[in-house]
């Protein structure tokens, strides 16, 4: 009897992990789905022209065939600064100061009678307001305002200065431009532009007779390569997701 007993008690002591196992799976909650995070990928970079930046500038000036100095191209070099600010996505509003140091011209216009007038323009300088289409890295712009000029205006007749008068003899006028910018590296930024100076005409009204009512255009037209560093604000500032 006893042994009849120990044996139906070790079958249901077998029996009962497989009756319970099935249960204890059931009741189990179900295992949360997980989903994969997104692929990580590179922000687009926006280009952002606001703020200030200082720079300088290698190029050439000449003047046309009416003028004291004549047409040849002389080498000039300078420096710049200014602000920007960017506004409707592309377009870009500034302010610039600009000058350049001329060489020399060392000719003049000589009068059949001896009479040699030489004006030599030894700086440029302009404050200039731009405004600019800038797409990516890149501007187009165009740029006008007030122009100034460092220059000598003499007469002489055998190489000896001659007392002279003259109307028109300005060192103040105007200025107009158009040029290409690109950022080529955070706060750095390349540019090439052309811009054109005007100061009106000289006309003489008194001194030697042969130069009495000679007449002169005063203008310059520039062309120059520059390189920008900008403050913290120019190249890759921001990003879009």
């Amino acid at each position: 009897m006893n042994k009849f007993l120990l044996a139906t008690a070790a079958s249901i002591a077998m029996s009962v992990p497989v009756l319970i196992a099935p249960a204890s799976a059931a009741d189990l909650p179900p295992r949360p789905y997980t989903k994969a995070p997104p692929p990580i990928t590179a922000p687009a970079l926006v280009y952002n022209w606001t703020g200030f930046y200082i720079g300088g500038h290698l190029g050439g000036a000449f003047t046309g065939d009416n003028s004291l100095q004549g047409s040849d191209g002389r080498f000039m070099g300078g420096v710049q600064g200014g602000y920007d600010y960017q506004f409707a996505n592309n377009w870009v509003l500034g302010l610039e100061a600009n000058y350049s140091w001329l060489a020399s011209t060392g000719g003049g216009f000589l009068f059949p009678g001896g009479t040699l007038v030489t004006q030599d323009n030894r700086g440029l300088g302009s404050v200039t307001g731009r405004l600019g289409y800038t797409w990516g890295p890149a501007m187009l712009y165009a740029k006008g305002g007030y122009a100034f000029r460092d220059r000598n205006l003499d007469v002489s007749v055998a190489g000896l200065s001659q007392p002279f008068s003259a109307t028109g003899n300005r060192e103040n006028g105007y200025t107009v431009g158009a040029g290409l910018e690109y950022m080529f590296a955070p706060s750095w930024s390349a540019k090439v532009e052309y811009q054109y100076y005007n100061f009106g005409n000289t006309t003489f009204t008194g001194g030697p007779a042969e130069i009495l009512g000679a007449s002169f255009r005063n203008d310059e037209h520039t062309v120059k390569a520059g390189l920008n560093y900008r403050f913290g604000w120019g190249g890759p500032a921001a990003s879009n997701y």
